[in-house]
């Protein structure tokens, strides 16, 4: 089969196409002949080396697919041959054919082309398994920093179909205004004061749940920004990995900070987390409730250009390779 792979670690230009073997699915899991492959920022930070895989996990870059299943092997019951599908990954998703233990794998949402399909598990996946983590509830203000992201566009629209009221992050006025379009109350450039700005619009309350993808950088204003029992729940580290944290202002706001990932969980709490989001998001995406991110698709061939657009931080939405 093909697959994009990287021989060493570096910049885009290591990625290219290659002839590898095709994986054989062991006990419990299937085969998938992909159609799109998902693009996240996990795939440059394993690009450039600092995020490996778990291990045994494959090499090969790609969280999230969409695609067909191929084959079956022993022990899964609810899948056959030709039924169409969303899987989420630990790796392998950049190729034509992935295996991925079965309760990682569920049917697409009902009216969604297969190719849009592919970039809506992880972000589903994490944000979903976040919120209910640190229980969002109707009412509560959310601050969602990174709000034009294919994790934002997604938790934008996620919190306020819970009935939080929600702000956001971002970075230029076009990128405001799709958050606000998306749903958010109102949103901050991030280049100017963007807590006291969220102060003046929650009249000092705060946020009581912010989900966070910068980390370090956005420590201290975080818990600045924290609502009395607010929660921070941190899911990424684009702001850099250690930070200094203030135990006192913790402890008067009652506040708690929760740090979590995705990918290394072991298998059945994927399975779980992948049931949840098909029970409640597929749903609300059916019902127009919540829409696919604005996509950007680049040709398998192009992987490096994707990821060159998502380094840029022009990209908004998702992007997507197509086999």
């Amino acid at each position: 089969m093909r697959a994009v792979v990287a021989e060493t670690s570096g910049p885009p230009e290591v990625l290219r196409i290659a002839e590898v073997p095709t994986p054989r699915p062991g006990a419990g899991e299937v085969l998938i002949r992909v159609a799109a492959s998902g693009v996240n920022r996990a795939d440059l930070l394993q690009r450039q080396g600092r995020y490996p895989p778990p291990r045994g996990a494959s090499e090969i870059l790609g969280l999230e697919v969409s695609g067909e299943i191929a084959s079956v092997s022993d022990g899964v019951q609810d899948w056959a041959v030709g039924e169409k599908c969303v899987a989420l990954l630990a790796g392998g998703g950049y190729a034509e054919y992935v295996a991925v233990p079965a309760g990682q794998v569920v049917r697409p949402p009902q009216g969604i082309d297969l190719v849009t399909a592919s970039g809506l598990i992880e972000v589903a996946a994490t944000v979903v398994s976040n919120l209910t983590l640190v229980g969002l509830r109707a009412g509560e203000t959310l601050l969602v920093h990174g709000g034009t992201g294919g994790i934002g566009t997604f938790a934008i629209q996620y919190g306020a179909a819970l009935g939080a009221r929600v702000f956001a992050t971002a970075g230029r006025p076009r990128k405001l205004a799709l958050c606000r379009e998306l749903g958010a109350t109102d949103a901050f450039d991030y280049h100017d004061d963007w807590l006291a700005a969220l102060r003046r619009a929650t009249d000092g309350h705060g946020a009581d749940v912010i989900l966070d993808v910068i980390g370090a950088k956005y420590l201290p204003s975080n818990l600045d920004a924290l609502a009395l029992d607010g929660r921070l729940v941190v899911i990424g580290l684009q702001g850099g990995r250690t930070g200094t944290l203030d135990l006192g202002k913790l402890l008067a706001k009652r506040a708690s900070v929760t740090a979590t990932g995705l990918r290394g969980r072991p298998a059945d709490q994927k399975a779980a987390i992948c049931a949840e989001v098909a029970r409640t998001v597929w749903p609300l995406i059916e019902s127009g409730r919540i829409k696919p991110a604005t996509e950007t698709r680049y040709p398998a061939e192009d992987a490096a250009e994707a990821h060159r657009h998502l380094a840029s931080g022009d990209a908004l939405g998702k992007l997507i390779l197509t086999w």
